[in-house]
């Protein structure tokens, strides 16, 4: 018997609907474990909290918060927590479940989770960051553990959080507990080569994308959708290895330089003038024109939904490396399936930073740390071979790579369901 729908969602599930489609997609590729695809469309829990907190002034505002364990069949639960305005259950549910298809495409220990607080971060001063990072990490404390839900940075949050949200956990179990976050500074028990792991993590995949359809990096060109921690990594990755970085969209404007921008300097205007907009060597481009330029790779690296059926037809690249999660609706893929385009999903493209979050967290444990070469050198191994594993799928059920990394990651995951059973 099929289960209803989540009623609390209401009529529009928003990405939760993404990822819904998504699974759906994959259940005739599942064989014996077809039946049970049915879990991953549930969510094993998700708390809602209020976050209130004393402001500059006196006064006090109210927030509201979100943790989502989505599955937990194959380890404890691990995904970011986000700061942003536009926050919603069905997106940090939605982030949760490509969590868990993440973890398991990549064979990480771990299930899918997420968590996230509506709130525009730049109207808060670092103190109100502090007291509602706290306050939020108390209130979601009775899921968090290093063996049951380990938070890591996402969008608008970074080092600064995760060592608040450690040092918070931390003084309500009375002792330090440096695995219970991820992403944390080198100083707390962070690890080195985190900061680039998830726009390092989209280069090597893309380039072992490349290496399948004989495209050369070096002279190659990428745009850019994103300019943040995802995407200048990538960005200075890629030029490193002899991309050129032709056109760069930020939430501030699109820049274009067809003979190359040079990201390290880029960064240096970011971090002066907060955007990518009048960066003095290149020129402005209509947001809408970014989808059209000509590349070999493109990189949306900033929110989902960003490539749709109304953009993706005008789409020239040959490779797309989701550094965002969820950038690409279905029926997107369905286009850009018919143009030719070749996506690596998400879930492994993107899949750096969780990786490197894993080996922190086994770090901690032994408190015996890597150096960064060593670190680079077990994330390409990682992924690359994560990547083989995808594409083995995709030639031999012909089917899209997206499609291919539910297969891989579907079928562990229920596997790990079905082994487990059901209690009681």
């Amino acid at each position: 018997m099929k289960s209803e729908p989540l009623s609390y969602l209401g009529k529009d599930g928003g990405p939760w609907e993404i990822f819904v489609e998504q699974v759906d997609r994959v259940v005739p590729y599942l064989g014996r474990y077809a039946p049970l695809a049915e879990s991953l469309k549930r969510p094993k829990r998700i708390l809602i909290v209020d976050v209130p907190i004393h402001l500059d002034d006196g006064t006090v505002a109210y927030f509201e918060g979100y943790r989502v364990h989505h599955n937990t069949a194959r380890g404890p639960a691990k995904g970011g927590v986000r700061y942003h305005p536009e926050v919603t259950l069905s997106e940090v549910m939605a982030l949760a479940a490509w969590m868990t298809i993440k973890n398991a495409a990549v064979g990480l220990p771990y299930g899918g989770g997420k968590g996230g607080v509506r709130v525009d971060p730049k109207k808060l001063s670092p103190g109100e960051l502090e007291r509602l990072t706290r306050r939020y990490t108390s209130e979601i404390g009775i899921l968090l553990g290093p063996d049951r839900d380990i938070p890591a940075p996402d969008v608008n949050t970074g080092e600064r959080e995760m060592a608040w949200m450690m040092d918070t956990f931390s003084m309500n179990v009375g002792r330090t507990v440096p695995g219970v976050v991820t992403g944390k500074p080198i100083a707390l028990g962070g690890s080195l080569g985190r900061r680039d792991a998830t726009g390092r993590g989209v280069f090597v995949t893309a380039r072992a994308a490349a290496e399948k359809i004989g495209l050369p990096i070096e002279g190659s060109r990428v745009i850019l959708q994103g300019f943040g921690n995802v995407g200048n990594a990538a960005a200075r990755i890629f030029h490193d290895h002899g991309a050129r970085i032709i056109a760069i969209q930020d939430h501030t404007g699109t820049i274009y330089n067809e003979a190359g921008i040079d990201p390290y300097d880029l960064l240096k205007h970011v971090a002066e003038f907060g955007g990518v907009r009048g960066y003095p060597k290149a020129e402005p481009l209509p947001n809408p024109e970014f989808w059209a330029v000509p590349a070999e790779f493109l990189i949306p690296a900033a929110l989902e939904k960003q490539i749709t059926e109304q953009n993706a037809w005008r789409i020239q690249a040959k490779i797309v490396a989701e550094g965002a999660n969820g950038p690409t609706t279905p029926a997107a893929d369905d286009i850009l399936l018919e143009k030719g385009v070749l996506v690596v999903p998400d879930v492994i493209a993107n899949a750096g930073g969780v990786t490197v979050s894993y080996f922190e967290w086994v770090q901690d444990f032994n408190s015996y740390f890597w150096t960064e070469e060593e670190i680079n050198a077990r994330l390409e191994r990682v992924l690359r071979n994560a990547f083989e594993a995808v594409w083995q799928v995709s030639q031999e059920k012909k089917i899209p790579l997206r499609t291919a990394a539910y297969v891989v990651a579907a079928t562990r995951v229920l596997e790990a369901r079905a082994l487990r059973g059901l209690y009681p």
